[in-house]
């Protein structure tokens, strides 16, 4: 007897469920993204600061 079924599997996966479902992905962007936020918010407030007078 031959085997009718098939499975629906619905619509395919969007982008963020693609990118939620790989783990070296979200290892890398849970690194890059902080490390590149506090660098540069670091260099503006390097940037910012005013010399410092000498007594």
């Amino acid at each position: 007897m031959a085997e009718a079924t098939t499975q629906d599997e619905g619509p395919p996966p969007g982008t963020i469920q693609k990118i939620l479902d790989n783990p070296w992905l979200l290892l890398v962007l849970g690194i890059v993204i902080p490390t590149l936020s506090y660098t540069v918010w670091g260099l503006v407030e390097w940037f910012l600061l005013k010399p410092a007078e000498l007594p």
